[in-house]
């Protein structure tokens, strides 16, 4: 009799911001964002000169909890998630704890991309949705494993999705997704007419 597991598991966290905290006012939320890009020149310089498109606080802003209560709130339910991500991926933490390292907003416009890329130094990543327009492209994971896999057939397109080469999450404005930093993932180009809203987020040890 045959015995088939599952080895080297990645974990994706897929919820409700509500669902450990108290509901953020979306409305207030999509505004404080286009504020900030609004007023944030060193940003739109740093987009600019790089041919980001649409707007990203990441090289910019550094302290948005600090400047705006919204962002302040947002950490706080967001320290909660990450919290139970990192016990369901079994971290021997110590005496220490997740911390958040940074945190920047996303503004993609119809057309706008963002290609595939990993987070360095950080334990656990993630993004929580502020607009999510019909047509808003999902985000899209990369099996870990796909530049060993030389030889290897595609898969069936009922796949399982833990056997999927590659992995499309759809989510919905107030959602929250986990993932550990090292896994490559996209964003492919938003189709839809209205701008997809997020924010992104990294977490470090120590």
């Amino acid at each position: 009799m045959s015995n088939i597991t599952s080895l080297f598991a990645t974990r994706l966290y897929h919820a409700k911001l509500s669902a450990l905290g108290a509901a953020l006012d979306t409305d207030e939320f999509e505004k404080s964002c286009y504020a900030i890009a609004q007023d944030d020149e060193a940003g739109q310089d740093w987009c600019e000169d790089n041919g980001y498109p649409g707007y990203t606080s990441y090289a910019s802003l550094s302290d948005l909890p600090w400047r705006f209560p919204i962002f302040a709130d947002l950490v706080k339910v967001l320290d909660a998630h990450v919290a139970g991500f990192a016990e369901d991926l079994q971290f021997d933490l110590g005496d220490k704890t997740l911390q958040l390292e940074d945190i920047w907003i996303n503004i993609l416009p119809e057309g706008g991309i963002h290609t595939g890329h990993i987070h360095p130094h950080s334990v656990i990543s993630g993004t929580t949705y502020v607009a999510m327009p019909d047509g808003a492209s999902a985000i899209k994971f990369e099996d870990p494993r796909l530049a060993m896999m030389m030889a290897a057939p595609t898969r069936t397109k009922d796949a399982r999705d833990e056997l999927r080469t590659f992995f499309y999450a759809k989510p919905a404005v107030g959602d929250v997704l986990l993932w550990e930093s090292w896994l490559r993932h996209e964003v492919p180009m938003n189709m839809a007419e209205d701008d997809r809203v997020s924010v992104s987020f990294n977490y470090a040890w120590g």
